[in-house]
């Protein structure tokens, strides 16, 4: 988040001089007047925004596929049925839409952590969350909040910590949880009076192996405080764990810690256009320690440390609009580390860049874009792959309605790079298919992935715009799958609020709604996602999860896997055919037996996938080179020779009358499969790489099975 809250706007006495509020970031008056211009003219749109109210739909009911939309541009005429537009507003009570996800638990924000007066009070903002175990770690301006979520549908309290500074962004890591501090109100005893105390802004660390009593045991001070930070790994390393810290506020007086300056570029050791990096021993954390302070913006041509995007695009933002807040490059919001690959993606205010980790201390810039669309380059998110890479714009700082009818899906979006030899090319953006009021704060915020083998899908919060879940597997064509919605917490005024985060772990999507707490919520199967993907996402079990540490994520062979790979071939399909066909099949293209019965033989040529599923085929089966060959429940009253895929094999549940032969597959990661099936013949495998397995479910053969079949049984 990076915006004046209103309640502060409404409040300053606009004059000639700079003011700093609560974000710790100096402002001109000037700023701070546009700023209130802008926003009192949305007030007065608002006026003609009043819209019937229809479609609601409130918590437990149904979702339907046929509510999706996936469209970019929020305001075409097919975005007018959208169950979200028109929800009753309320903070607790809010109306609801929902499409292809299942609440499943909602917890309201603790005592002490909320003013009933004002929900969305910047005070007790509910920030970012991380996961350990059956824990969930919710940040807060105010501390954070600690919930035993072994029983997603009923997550309870374990502890909350009491330590004011903002954001309180946390990260937890083995038994250590990090904590970011910006505001200059902190202080290094976390207590609550401001006016007495040691000042702190930078990083905390607690001890948390006992979960229920957190202790802090080093408190880290840096020059702009921690906006945010990402735990980074080093796999040569395994007795230090790293934090790379992004501070944006305005830099402290030397006063407060010796060394800090408001120096220019050119001046001597500037505390601005840097990142710090802490070592934290693992053994010894209370002795961590900034260790270098990297230049990720230096010109490598001029030596320039402000070598990126140092000018405004446009006099003004594209919208007509004063730019907030400003794309100028002089830190880092947030970088998502991604330690497997030894890269990570950072959002940089005016730019977003490509960084080279492999050495933690000293990491360096390989790549950078810009867009003249973008307000704030926010946060970024990689493909498991590390193929691509999705930046977010935080258009209007979090605080301001920037999803209107009008607005551009290049606005305050996802911005969706391939990336080619650590090179970024832009492919497209995507926003939330349908506007929201004028009363919700609403822009493109923090997500995850979503591990469905085969596929690129972020859960992913927009404050009051809601959570939605984006399939970017076609980096061109994004599309939305599933989203939640509340309706404004209220019907007149904009009041802060709607999710932070929204992050899959474990089986779930859970977001930190700022105003009111966590939700919990289940994927169900959809035309968009079925069944065996969301089971096989539900295999991925990971120790801890913080979004911008990301983990590469493995599946293990599984029926769930298989069968998830199964209905991604079927949606490619180019023929289907179900019911009788007494005739040869030549297979060429995708061809999908649904339910059918062929009288014939079947031939699968070079280049051909067969995907047949309770069906029945009277004759021989010959695949020579193929690209895939799947076969569940069915009988096959014939030879079967499967040869040369290239692909991926699966035969489960099936009887087959005759031999079966399967030679020389070459399917890269992907075992080929045969699982629980009967054999009424000879079963030989030979030459296959990877060898083929049987998922722990043997397969009944009558005669002999051979080669790397023999273990099959």
């Amino acid at each position: 988040m990076r915006q004046i809250a209103a309640e502060v706007l409404d409040s300053l006495a606009i004059n000639d001089t700079f003011l700093t509020v609560a974000t710790g970031r100096p402002m001109h008056a000037r700023q701070i007047r546009a700023e209130l211009d802008d926003r009192r003219r949305e007030q007065m749109a608002s006026q003609s925004d009043r819209r019937s109210r229809k479609l609601v739909r409130s918590l437990g009911l149904a979702a339907t596929a046929g509510l999706l939309l996936v469209g970019l541009v929020p305001t075409t005429a097919a975005a007018q049925d959208d169950p979200r537009i028109g929800l009753g507003a309320g903070w607790l009570d809010a109306q609801t839409a929902i499409s292809n996800l299942e609440f499943l638990a909602h917890h309201d924000k603790p005592d002490g952590f909320v003013n009933p007066a004002n929900p969305g009070s910047f005070a007790f903002v509910t920030s970012d969350l991380a996961f350990g175990g059956t824990h969930a770690f919710m940040g807060n301006f105010h501390g954070f909040n600690i919930f035993d979520i072994s029983q997603p549908s009923g997550p309870t309290i374990v502890t909350s910590v009491v330590c004011p500074g903002g954001q309180g962004d946390v990260s937890v890591f083995g038994n250590l949880l990090f904590m970011s501090v910006e505001e200059s109100r902190a202080r290094v005893d976390c207590g609550t009076d401001p006016t007495v105390g040691t000042r702190f802004q930078g990083l905390r660390v607690f001890d948390i192996s006992d979960v229920a009593n957190p202790v802090q045991v080093a408190a880290v001070q840096t020059c702009r405080g921690s906006h945010t930070h990402s735990v980074v790994t080093d796999p040569d390393d395994s007795e230090n764990v790293y934090v790379y810290v992004s501070g944006t506020a305005g830099v402290r007086p030397a006063v407060t810690m010796p060394g800090c300056n408001n120096n220019p570029a050119s001046g001597e050791n500037p505390s601005r256009w840097r990142i710090e990096v802490i070592r934290v021993p693992l053994a010894a954390p209370d002795q961590a320690a900034i260790v270098s302070e990297p230049r990720l913006f230096r010109d490598p041509v001029t030596g320039a440390i402000d070598g990126l995007q140092n000018t405004l695009p446009s006099p003004q933002h594209p919208s007509g609009m004063n730019w907030g807040p400003q794309p100028i490059t002089d830190a880092c919001h947030d970088i998502t580390a991604y330690p497997a690959l030894g890269i990570a993606a950072g959002a940089c205010e005016g730019n977003g860049i490509l960084v080279d980790i492999s050495d933690p201390v000293n990491p360096v810039r390989i790549d950078e874009v810009s867009d003249p669309n973008y307000s704030y380059w926010h946060s970024a998110m990689l493909s498991n792959d590390g193929s691509k890479v999705i930046f977010q714009d935080e258009w209007g700082g979090g605080t301001a309605a920037r999803c209107r009818p009008g607005d551009q899906p290049q606005w305050g979006s996802d911005a969706i790079y391939t990336i080619t030899n650590h090179q970024m090319n832009f492919a497209s953006y995507y926003k939330l298919p349908v506007s929201q009021t004028l009363q919700e704060n609403c822009v493109a915020h923090n997500g995850s992935l979503v591990p469905v083998p085969g596929r690129d899908i972020v859960a992913q919060a927009w404050y009051q715009g809601g959570l939605s879940l984006m399939d970017f597997t076609d980096p061109f064509h994004p599309k939305e799958i599933a989203f939640f919605d509340r309706g404004p917490i209220s019907a007149t005024s904009l009041v802060l609020g709607g999710f932070w985060s929204a992050y899959w772990y474990n089986g779930h999507v859970y977001g930190s709604e700022i105003a009111r707490g966590l939700d919990i919520f289940g994927l169900v199967p959809s035309e968009h996602l079925t069944e065996a993907e969301i089971a096989a996402a539900g295999e991925v079990q990971l120790n801890e999860f913080n979004a911008q540490h990301q983990p590469q994520i493995t599946w293990a062979p599984s029926f769930a896997v298989a069968r998830a790979r199964f209905d991604q071939l079927v949606r490619t399909c180019t023929s289907t055919i179900t019911g009788v066909r007494n005739s040869p099949l030549n297979v060429t293209g995708v061809t999908c037996l649904d339910g059918a019965t062929i009288g014939g033989p079947v031939n699968v040529r070079s280049g051909g996938s067969l995907l047949v599923i309770d069906s029945s085929i009277i004759g021989p089966v010959t695949a020579t080179n193929g690209s895939a060959v799947h076969v569940y429940h069915s009988t096959i009253s014939g030879p079967v020779r499967i040869s040369g895929t290239t692909g991926s094999v699966a035969v489960v549940d099936t009887t087959v009358t005759g031999p079966v032969t399967l030679a020389n597959a070459n399917t890269g990661t992907v075992e080929p499969i045969i699982a629980d099936s009967t054999v009424n013949g000879p079963l030989s495998c030979t030459g296959n790489s990877p060898a083929p397995i049987n998922l722990d479910a043997p397969n009944a053969v009558s005669g002999p099975a051979t080669g790397q079949c023999a273990g099959l049984t």
